[in-house]
């Protein structure tokens, strides 16, 4: 009997390992993920402050007249002081343009006249940049003796002719810009 036990026992020893090996058991079920956690709420940020309305330009425009002497170009003393008061007005202004235009009386040829009223608009930028004034704002014009603002009676180079036509030596300059108010 032993023999038949020891062969029985053997064939369910076999049995068993051989279950094992050709039925797996099956394995757990993978866990479940882990729930996303709950998006935190960030505070609310307060809106950007309004920006501030931006100052308003006000469009500034001076002008200022200056005589010469007969045919001469160089600025007399009365005409530094207008063009010093035209500077002084430009101090707290976003300066765009200074146009400076030339002008002569109606002695003389034209050429030479128009030459004369050119080097006179010159003059007066040459003097309102030595004030502090770009350069790259002053534009200068001739216009010889095509503009005259008084007409004179006579035809010589009197003394009283020359002084009728004071009027017409001169140069006008008008500065365009901006002040922020």
């Amino acid at each position: 009997m032993n023999k038949r036990l020891s062969t029985a026992l053997s064939a369910i020893v076999l049995l068993a390992f051989a279950g094992c090996a050709a039925t797996p058991e099956p394995a757990p079920p993978a866990p479940a993920p882990a729930p996303a956690p709950a998006p935190r709420a960030l505070p609310t940020p307060p809106p950007p402050p309004a920006p501030a309305p931006a100052p308003k330009a006000e469009k500034v425009t001076t002008a200022s007249t200056v005589n010469f002497d007969f045919d001469r170009y160089v600025i007399r003393p009365d005409a530094r002081s207008k063009l010093d008061d035209l500077v002084g007005k430009l101090r707290n202004v976003s300066l765009e343009v200074v146009i400076a235009v030339g002008h002569a009386d109606r002695l003389g040829s034209d050429a030479y006249n128009m030459k004369l009223s050119v080097r006179r608009a010159d003059s007066v930028k040459a003097y309102l940049v030595s004030k502090g004034v770009a350069a790259s704002r002053i534009y200068t014009e001739g216009k010889g003796e095509r503009q005259p603002i008084k007409d004179c009676k006579g035809s010589g180079k009197t003394k009283e002719l020359i002084a009728c036509l004071e009027p017409n030596r001169r140069v006008e300059t008008e500065a365009v810009g901006s002040v922020t108010k």
